[in-house]
Order: C-alpha cells, then structure tokens, then sequence
C-alpha cells in the first residue's frame, strides 16, 4: 500500500484465527477484577475498570495498544461515578510474548506507568535501567534455562542438539542456556533459531539437521507457534528416536499429543493450581452474553461450527441457541491444567494490592478506602515493588528485579494403558531452596518410544580407568579419543583428563587403573645360595684375621717388615670387611640395609684396591731406585 500522506491511514488489524488460550487469559483477568470489586476485604467500596486490547503478538500493534495506554483516549469500560478518573491508566496487565512486551514496557516506563506481565519470561526484562516499571508473576527465562541445564546434567546427556524461536523469547532464552550449558560441561552439535513465518525451505532445513544429528537429545527454546511448524515437518518423514525437552511456552500445549513421536517428551512448566470459582465463570455463556462481543462470538462460533448472524455463510448453519458450551473441549474450556492462567489472575491481585496500600488504611480489623483519593500511577508503581501476600496458597512477591521466586513443575509426556498421551508432573525446580538442592525428581519418567531406560547422548563414551581423555581436534571438547596411561601411570576414574604418576615403592597394574606395592624379593638366611655365601664369607674374613693375627705375631722379622706391615694390615682389614659385606645382602631389606650395604661395599673395596695400588707403588719405586744405583 502507498500512502500519499493525505488521508488518514486505516488502523493495524489483527488476522487469522483467535487463540482460545489467550481468550482464557483475557477472561481470567475479568474474573479477577469483578471477584475483587465484589470483595469486601480488598478495596472495599472502590471498583476497577478496564480495557482489553489485542496485541495479536505483532510489536506494531503492541506499540499502538501502548500508545493508547499512555495518552487515555480511549474510554474505560465503566463510565459511572464508580470511576474517578475516566481514562487515566493506573496499571497494564500483559504481553504475553516478550517482544511485544519490551515495546510496551519502553513506551509507558517513562510514564510510570507499571506493566505487570504473565507470560513474557525474557530475561532482559530484568534489566531494571531498560525497563524500570516492568514486573511478571511468572519466573525469568534465566531460571528456566538453569533448571533446563540442570535438567540435562541430571541424565548425564552431554551431547544434544538446540532449536529456539528468532525473537526476543528465543535468542535470550538460548543465550542464558548456552552460558549454563557451557559451564556444566554441555556441548551443542548444533543451534538453529527459525520462526513460524520462515520459509518452507528454512523449515526443511532445520527438520533435515534434526534427522541427521547424532545427539539424541533435542533441547526446544521456541514459542507453541513455531514448534508446531516444525513438529508438522518432522511428521512428513519422522527422525529417528529424539528425547525433546521443551521449554515452558509450549512443553504443556496438548496440542503436540498427536504427534508419534512426541511422547516421552520432557521439560520445565509453570505450576499448575486451582482458581476456585473460575471454570464456572468461563463456562457461563450464553447466546445473548456470546452476541455482546466479538471474541466470544468467534469462539462461540469456531466451537459449534454455526454462526450468530441472520446471514449465514454458506458452510456454516444458523446457531439455534440449543449449544452447550460445557459440552465442548478446547482451550477455552480446558481448566485441568491452569498454569497461565494463575499468572494472569496474580497480576491483577498484585495491581489491586498496590491500590489498596495506597489509597486505603486499615484500623480496628476494618479497611477504610478513599474513593477521592487522587491516584496517580507512579504511587501504585512505588507500592506494586513492595506487595507480599499469598491468593489461593500461591505467594506473590516481587524481587529487585521485578521477577517472582522461580518454581517450575518437571513434567512428562506420558502414554496411559488406553493409548492416551497424558500429562504427568514428575519433580519440580524450586529457585529458593538452597544451591544444589532446587532440582528434585520424584517419580518414573517414561522416556521416547516408551523406553524405562535413560536415553544416552554423548559425542564420546567416557574413558574407562586406565586411559585418559585426548581432545578431537576441531571438535568440542565432549568429543574425545580415549588413550592408554604411559608405562608407569594410572587413571583410576572414569573421564579422566591426565594419568598420575605411581609412587616410588609402587607400580601399575596391568589395567593401569590402580597402583600397588611392588614385591620385596631378597635372598633369606634359610636359603642354599645364603648359607653358601655366608659360607663363604666367613670363611675369607676368618682367613684373612688369621693372616694379619700370623703378621702380628712376626711383625718384627725382616720379611715382614720388608713387605711394608702398616699396608698390610690396612689391606688384610679392608678384605676382611669385604667379606662381611656379602653378608649385608642376606636377609629381608630395611632402609638402613639398603643405604649400608653399596656404601660400605663400595668403600672397604676401594680402600682394598688402594692398598694394592699403594703396595705396587712401593715395589715399583724399589725398583727404580735399584737401576738408578
């Protein structure tokens, strides 16, 4: 369309079917506010209006709807004297999707204006210097991704692959699950983002990596929108075996139940709860209720296949006023699994309560409320920061950040004994317990296939004791070749990145996988060769005091003395200890043994060979003398 800047624009329009799910939510909230303007304990006398609007998820549209918001042109829905300020916006309730979320929160934050979302968990709403009016009832992506990781880390799955939605839900939330993932030692074989809207080639090509991957495990970061394109992909040609893990924007859409190969799937989920009095207030629709709105009237419509209008459309017949909307199940209707939902109605409570603190003093169990209270946003904005109350056994509070305490449900897909691919909770993540302790598992999981066993997804097997790990090159480092310790090291843990070294007195098994003492083998008294040795050794040490007893006793006769006595006996008493030492090199050895027996070997032998030396020298240098004389 070209615009000639003449004539005013038509509006944004929102296309394609209506979501019942969201219609759920909308309806949610109206139950809140008329539960609390019925309430006699909480703003007491004093009525909320309000005002839907439909983002239809599209940023252009949830920049109009801020707009609104922000400049009261619009009328509220009650215009009696109940309203004291026609117009003036107090609070939002909503997005659901973040990124319609963000333009709103940057569009009425300067306004003071607070935004109370139910639905958008992007982390970088957190950031209170881009969005210092935002707050949410439902946790922060940061804490789905731990417990996703944790989730993964739990099953020893090393090795998995990553889809996510391209938007702001999706490529944050991947993010925060990448930095998790990296520190616990997780690799990705691969990451695609997409959206709904992409190309059928774009589609087939992340269907294509799915099918191929030798992860088995395939963490989902998307919206239910974009997942089930995929899904409808993979149903034309089903991959092989895949564990899902879902996050919690779609894991409990029962939508995904027809699909095969979707059972078994796991994956994080808001908790569910109990609104008391909310099903029959869904349920109470009535033809002249329905024919008031539009969205009813689609609903009503879409569910019975009839239409309200006189001029019936071709396919469809005029309704007859006898349908039963109890009758029908969808996700209007659906009430068993209120997750959301519960969400939506806190937001409101959480608003109502930050009104109340402001405009309202309680004094003798009673509350009195001053309906001139002039109020102005950035009042309820101050008191939204500090509420702390429970509704139905549900605590809402916010931190500095504007972010709940974080609680999911684990929960898996499982198929009943009639074929029924049921919902089932299995454990839950609690953000406030204490480091360590948030992840907890308390019932059987039924696995892809309906295996009882846990699904393996390495790129590696670990490397049993006795090797160690040798990094792929050009892989990450869950892909590794798995070597032998060296001669001399063990590795006695699975997984182990380096071989150690034995000690002195041990050495390796045959395994390599443990060190042991090295046996001692010496040479006993009790044994033939000993006794023979020691024999042996006595008998020259006894010879050898008999010869230098022989030259004491004639140490004055000329031949002894001519054979220079003082080397002598200094060579017959180091053969002596000669022989002796043999005798150190009998028995079990000690530390003392062993450092006595080469030190005093060594020594009396090379005192032995000085003397002969010393002796040669004397003959020699007798001779010498003689021919020179």
């Amino acid at each position: 369309m070209i615009y000639n800047y003449t004539i005013k624009p038509e509006p944004s329009r929102c296309v394609g079917s209506l979501i019942s799910r969201e219609l759920r939510f909308s309806r949610t909230m109206v139950f809140a506010i008329e539960e609390i303007n019925n309430s006699t304990e909480l703003l007491p006398g004093i009525k909320l209006g309000y005002q839907i609007y439909d983002s239809c998820g599209s940023v252009p549209m949830a920049v109009d709807v801020a707009f609104q918001l922000t400049n009261g042109q619009d009328p509220v829905f009650y215009k009696g004297s109940n309203c004291s300020q026609s117009g003036v916006v107090m609070a939002a309730v909503g997005d659901a999707p973040s990124s319609p979320t963000i333009s709103i929160s940057r569009i009425i934050g300067p306004f003071n204006i607070p935004l109370v979302s139910y639905y958008a968990t992007c982390a970088c709403l957190s950031d209170k210097q881009q969005h210092p009016t935002f707050f949410r009832t439902v946790p922060s992506d940061q804490f789905q991704a731990d417990a996703l990781v944790k989730l993964v880390k739990h099953f020893g799955w090393t090795w998995i692959g990553a889809v996510y939605s391209d938007s702001d839900y999706g490529n944050y939330g991947m993010a925060s699950f990448r930095d998790a993932a990296q520190k616990e030692g997780i690799c990705l074989e691969y990451s695609e983002a997409f959206f709904w809207t992409d190309t059928h080639s774009k589609i087939q090509k992340v269907a294509d990596i799915i099918r191929r991957s030798t992860a088995t495990v395939v963490v989902v970061f998307t919206a239910s929108a974009d997942i089930r394109v995929l899904f409808e992909e993979l149903a034309q040609d089903p991959p092989p075996p895949r564990q899902w893990i879902g996050s919690e924007a779609w894991i409990t859409d029962p939508h995904f139940s027809k699909f095969s190969f979707f059972a078994g799937a796991i994956g994080v989920a808001i908790q569910k709860s109990v609104i008391p009095g909310l099903r029959d207030f869904l349920l109470d629709l009535s033809p002249p209720k329905v024919a008031a709105s539009a969205v009813l009237t689609e609903l009503w419509e879409d569910s019975f296949n009839c239409t309200l209008t006189k001029r019936a459309d071709v396919d469809k017949k005029v309704c007859d006023g006898a349908e039963d909307i109890k009758l029908v199940k969808n996700a209007y209707t659906d009430t068993s699994q209120l997750r959301n939902s519960n969400m939506v109605y806190k937001a409101v409570y959480a608003i109502a309560h930050a009104i109340q603190n402001v405009v309202c003093e309680k004094s003798n169990l009673t509350i009195q409320c001053d309906k001139n209270f002039r109020l102005e946003s950035k009042q309820v904005l101050s008191e939204i920061k500090l509420v702390n109350f429970s509704k139905n056994g549900y605590p809402v509070s916010f931190d500095a950040n504007g972010d709940p305490v974080a609680f999911y449900e684990l929960i898996n897909w499982q198929k009943s004994k009639s074929g029924v691919t049921e919902l089932v909770t299995i454990g839950y993540y609690d953000g406030s317990l204490p480091k360590g302790q948030e992840f907890r598992i308390n019932r059987n999981i039924t696995w892809v296939e309906g295996g009882t066993q846990v699904p393996v997804s390495v790129c590696s097997e670990s490397c049993p004791p006795g090797t160690r790990k040798v990094l792929q090159k050009g892989k990450p480092i869950c892909c590794y070749d798995c070597i032998p310790c060296p001669e001399g090291e063990i590795s006695n843990t699975t997984g182990s990145l380096e071989c150690l070294q034995c000690p002195g007195e041990y050495w390796p098994n045959a395994e390599r996988d443990a060190c042991f003492p090295k046996p001692v083998e010496f040479l006993s008294f009790g044994e033939i060769l000993a006794i023979i040795l020691a024999v042996f050794s006595v008998f020259g040490a006894c010879l050898a005091i008999i010869t230098a007893a022989v030259f004491f006793c004639h140490r004055t006769t000329p031949i002894v003395r001519a054979n220079n006595s003082e080397l002598s006996f200094l060579l017959l008493f180091s053969l002596t200890l000669c022989f002796l030492c043999s005798l150190t090199f009998i028995g079990a050895p000690s530390e003392w043994s062993c450092m006595l027996r080469h030190t005093a070997f060594g020594i009396t032998f090379v005192l032995c060979i000085s003397c002969v030396l010393g002796k040669t020298v004397v003959v020699l240098m007798a001779f010498k003398t003689k021919v020179q004389a």
